[in-house]
């Protein structure tokens, strides 16, 4: 079985997104899984704030890709692939220059376009509990 983190409350994620750049802290490519409403947007947001994004950040499933900085003024990529027909979109939108760039990248809905991956990156799945705990399997 694959190690795995339990959160009971929001308030915890904050330190568990910390701890997740804490360990892979030579990753920039991350893709998170998990129903919908099962918070995704909610890790990446609280990943991007360990990050020092200032901006309000949210999901882009209607624009595909959103473009986040940090106080260092370095971007941050945040990619919803929940509308995508076939991975070839993603590539039309220029998708492997972004994972190129060595600046983070976040996906959503990551399974879409797994034919094409091929990338090192860390894989969290998430799993809705119940209405307050999550459980996140790396």
């Amino acid at each position: 079985m694959p190690p795995y983190v339990i959160t009971a409350s929001l308030s915890q994620l904050d330190e568990l997104a910390k701890k997740i750049l804490e360990i892979h802290s030579n990753h920039r490519f991350f893709c998170l899984n998990g129903e919908m409403g099962s918070g995704k947007t909610t890790l990446i947001k609280a990943l991007c704030k360990c990050l020092g994004v200032q901006n309000i950040t949210s999901s882009p499933t209607f624009a595909i890709v959103n473009e986040y900085w940090t106080l260092k003024m370095e971007p941050v990529y945040h990619f919803d692939f929940y509308r995508i027909e076939r991975p070839e979109e993603a590539i039309a939108i220029g998708f492997f220059e972004y994972l190129e760039s060595g600046n983070y990248c976040f996906v959503e809905w990551s399974e879409k376009i797994e034919e094409i991956l091929d990338e090192e990156r860390v894989q969290i799945t998430i799993e809705q509990m119940d209405e307050q705990i999550r459980k996140y399997i790396f």
